[in-house]
């Protein structure tokens, strides 16, 4: 007899009775489910979609034939023959008194207007609850983001399941007993003051009001939804805009069912929203007046810019860029770059990229991936021939060991941690292994917390374990791969008896890993820029590779190889072919085929010579030899290395054209600027980490005469000579179709019906891969490729001029240059000032305390800042997010870079750090006790 599996079993459906009518359920879906499904309507207050039932309220109780007592039909499941009313006069008259009795607790104030019980009492035909209230709660204001009004609170719980359940942030908390009971936040905190981070699932869930935005929404002025996607990370979460149209503003923001974040959001995607509607917005192009020389050191007040530049009208700001690139251009083409966004659309991706291979007549063209993952894509098509990640983050749910490595995602992609600490509850292995130890460490099964620079050290002593241990599985290893003899080879010398003083991790914990990594069912890879930003970033990622392909750990769920986009279009915006060396879908310039399709495609001639990188184009520009520049929505004077040198090479350029929606750090160097459109005010499609193609619909308009990027570069194009005639991103997304095989299958109607669709999707009508590489590798044979790694390090060592690390990255609240972010306000009120973070008994050996400012310095710069205690942060290294512009970390970065994948050490560098200095953006630095003196 053939077995049943649990999955099927949970599938079969099952007959039974409701209301009398003959229904046909499954043994995995409640009553309320069936009842939904079947159009019958119950009423519920504890029970929410997505979220446990917990069967607390009993609002939605029925009756079950043969029981004695009324049952809760979010948390009971029918069986075969079961006979369920919903609407006798016994559950009604039950239903309506659990209505009553909560209603007459709710205070009549704006924000419990219009909630789901009022929803519910209407339905039902409740008057005025006959019952007295009970005493009134003072509100808790105390946090930026959420006000808590617990006199709505009807203790449901649902706040206290999508916090401690979906999101796993355990802040909420249910205690007390009898009529003192009540929800309350860590140890009874002020909520300002707890661990809350802001997610604000807790206010999606709330049903009453009891949790809502701190700053008044106005909820009864919306008038309208948009259904789009988040501006900010990879994860590419699904979320619904509530608009006022009148006022033309976003009122507030809610997670949608999307297939990458199933409704939830974090801190930025819910809260980051206002910075559209900033007083500092571009609203008209600028033209820089004659008598501002540029300097690396000059600055314009983004409020008041009228002494640098003057307003001008479109048709001359767009004569005045063009004319100036084309005059450069007919002298020598290869004296002009681009630099695209990774923030805007692909369709604008494309655009951009083709605008400077057939306006320039160049390849001098990239964006911010060459800051954040150019070494692990280049180690990716290496070898395996593709760039884009092998399975999706929420894959996890079917892996059995987690290895999260250099990337921390509950500060960088808290919606994807979501679903890892969603995985390691239920039992899922995590080794998360990262020189700080950051929140997610709490979920580990086990911590890696390895000394910075020594990633191969570590990862060869894995491979080195699987090999000598007999876990390799031979039977991949001989039908999938090549050069796993090199390996071997090359592991010999990397024991972990002899790599555990380099890396920090005792010889047995690192076989340990291994063998669980090796004998799971399912394996999988993660990792962040902590793995990519290195000059060793390829041979990293080329270790982990080989850990998947040794292992057989690769083209199933729950197991394969994901590097964590940074921004919200990092993946679209390569895939589009926003890089020097690839045209559209990693097709290279230099290879003649797709040399001849491109020129065939675009009807005309292309230069076949790969184009410089972002740090070779800014350098070129120092040297003179870049003498134009076209930058959208890039931030290249916040986010380069070395942003001095980055800043002098910009302000060099004889003609720079910035596109942005504020007058950016970059901007203040510009001839012309040219105002345009942030996210929720265009309509495009972006691709998150997962391969999910996802549609951005328009939902506010953009203010006085700011432009869509769209419209910009089209009339751009025309001015530089291109037949260029399209009037949607419709028309562009067909023609990307056209040249990428990758996403010919997807329609534009599809996306307007399903705003997401996962790529390869090369026929229409394709479901989508979500993971791929299953049979084979796309490489010429098919086979993917071992490539050993050697120990390389750093390329600045501490020494005893400058004996800590500095390690970058970003933070919670912000995110990039922090243009958008420190635009908005909930994020700016929570974290307003930029901080170093320390280990504490670092900053005891500086005699400095928690808010004292230091300062940090490098070979390159230095910048002061306030201290902050972490004791995740290891010992003799610092932190410090390159979100603000009055201390910019990237004034002390090291711009060498990875040979392969031409990114510049932001992971590693000298400093010394002294206490005290100038508060930030003030002149000076004062002088103090430096760790060169406590460490020698």
């Amino acid at each position: 007899m053939e077995r049943v599996s649990t999955q099927q079993l949970a599938m079969m459906p099952i007959e039974f009775k409701l209301n009398g009518r003959t229904v046909i359920g499954r043994p995995d879906e409640t009553i309320i489910e069936c009842a939904k499904k079947n159009g019958v309507e119950i009423p519920h207050l504890c029970y929410k979609p997505g979220l446990r039932p917990d069967g607390n309220c009993r609002a939605c109780v029925v009756e079950i034939k043969g029981e004695r007592a009324l049952a809760p039909s979010c948390c009971r499941y029918p069986k075969a023959g079961m006979e369920v009313t919903t609407d006798n006069p016994r559950a009604l008259l039950s239903q309506k008194m659990v209505l009553e009795l909560l209603l007459s607790d709710m205070p009549e104030k704006e924000y419990t207007r219009d909630n789901e019980l009022d929803l519910w009492a209407r339905k039902m035909k409740l008057g005025k609850p006959r019952f007295e209230s009970r005493e009134q709660v003072k509100a808790d204001l105390s946090h930026p983001a959420i006000a808590v009004n617990l006199d709505a609170c009807i203790q449901c719980t649902r706040c206290l399941r999508a916090c401690r359940e979906e999101q796993v942030n355990d802040v909420i908390g249910y205690a007390f007993r009898g009529e003192h009971s009540k929800i309350v936040f860590d140890f009874d905190d002020p909520m300002g003051q707890s661990t809350c981070v802001a997610c604000g699932e807790c206010v999606q869930a709330c049903p009453t009001g009891a949790l809502m935005p701190a700053r008044e929404a106005g909820l009864e002025t919306v008038d309208k939804t948009v259904d789009s996607v988040c501006p900010f990370c990879g994860v590419g979460c699904l979320l619904t805009y509530h608009v006022n149209t009148r006022q033309n503003v976003i009122k507030f923001v809610n997670g949608k069912d999307g297939p990458s974040n199933h409704s939830r959001l974090c801190v930025k995607g819910r809260y980051g929203f206002d910075y559209a509607a900033h007083p500092q917005r571009l609203t008209k192009p600028l033209i820089r007046k004659p008598g501002f020389p540029k300097t690396a050191q000059f600055q314009v007040d983004p409020a008041n810019f009228s002494q640098v530049f003057r307003e001008a009208s479109w048709e001359e700001a767009l004569e005045v860029a063009a004319n100036g690139l084309k005059a450069i251009r007919d002298q020598d083409k290869y004296a002009l770059a681009g630099f695209g966004s990774a923030k805007g659309s692909n369709e604008e991706a494309y655009l951009f990229q083709k605008l400077v291979r057939a306006g320039f007549g160049t390849n001098n063209v990239d964006h911010c991936t060459r800051l954040c993952h150019a070494s692990s894509v280049a180690a990716l098509l290496e070898g395996i021939g593709s760039g884009a990640v092998s399975n999706q983050v929420n894959d996890v749910e079917n892996a059995e060991l987690i290895f999260l490595i250099g990337a921390n995602p509950t500060s960088n992609h808290p919606v994807a941690a979501t679903w890892m600490k969603n995985a390691a509850k239920r039992g899922a292995k995590l080794v998360y292994a990262d020189p700080r130890r950051s929140e997610l460490s709490r979920h580990a099964w086990r911590m890696l917390q390895f000394k910075a620079d020594t990633d191969v050290a570590m990862l060869n002593a894995m491979i080195h374990t699987i090999i000598e241990e007999g876990l390799v599985d031979e039977k991949f290893v001989a039908d999938r791969t090549s050069g796993y003899e090199a390996l071997k080879e090359n592991a010999r010398n990397f024991s972990p008896e002899k790599m555990a003083p380099i890396c920090g991790i005792p010889a047995e914990t690192l076989r340990e890993v291994a063998r669980a990594f090796a004998t799971a069912k399912a394996s999988m890879i993660l990792w962040g820029m902590g793995i990519s930003q290195h000059v060793h970033g390829t041979d990293n990622a080329r270790c982990l590779i080989a850990l998947c392909l040794m292992t057989g750990q690769v083209g199933k769920p729950g197991s394969g190889l994901h590097p964590l986009r940074g921004q919200n279009n990092v993946q679209g915006a390569s895939d589009s072919g926003l890089i020097p060396m690839m045209y559209p879908d990693y097709q290279r310039v230099n290879n003649d085929e797709a040399n001849q399709r491109f020129e065939k495609f675009w009807g005309m001639p292309l230069d076949k010579k790969p184009g410089l990188t972002v740090v070779e184009i800014v350098n070129a520009a120092y040297d003179g030899k870049i003498r134009g520049m076209y930058i959208m929505g890039e931030n290249p004077a916040m986010s380069d290395p070395d942003v001095e040198h980055a800043r002098a090479g910009m302000a060099r350029l004889e003609h720079l054209v910035v596109q942005d929606i504020f007058l950016t750090e970059t901007a203040y160097l510009a001839d012309v600027v040219l105002p345009a459109t942030a996210w929720p005010e265009k309509t495009g499609t972006v691709t998150n980490t997962d391969r999910m193609v996802q549609l951005g619909r328009k939902a506010v308009e953009p203010p006085g005469e700011a432009r869509e990027d769209f419209w910009i570069l089209v009339e751009l194009g025309k001015r530089l000579g291109l037949d260029w005639n399209y009037e949607h991103p419709k028309e562009v997304f067909d023609e990307m179709r056209g040249c990428m095989d990758s996403i010919r299958g997807i329609t534009w109607e599809r996306l307007e019906r399903d705003s997401s669709v996962t790529y390869p999707c090369e026929n229409e009508g394709d479901p989508g891969q979500p993971v791929v590489f299953t049979t084979h590798f796309p490489t010429p044979t098919g086979r993917a490729k071992f490539v050993p790694a050697d120990l390389i390090p750093a390329d600045e060592r501490p020494d005893s001029d400058y004996p800590m690390v500095l390690i970058t990255g970003r933070q919670l609240e912000h995110w990039h240059t922090g243009a958008m972010t420190r635009r908005a306000g909930v994020l700016d009120a929570i974290e307003p000032e930029p901080v170093a973070s320390l280990h504490p008994d670092d900053l005891q050996k500086l005699q400095a305390k928690p808010g004292d400012v230091v300062t940090v310095a490098s070979r390159r710069g230095r910048i002061s800042l306030y201290a902050r205690a972490d004791a995740g942060t290891p010992r003799g290294a610092v932190f410090i997010p390159f979100a603000f512009y009055e201390a910019a970390a990237n004034l002390l970065t090291n711009p060498v870079l990875d040979p392969f994948g031409k990114i510049p050490e932001f992971k590693y560098c000298a400093v010394k750090v002294t206490r005290g200095g100038a508060k930030p953006g003030d002149p000076g630095y004062g002088k103090g006790r430096t760790l060169s003196e406590i460490y020698g």
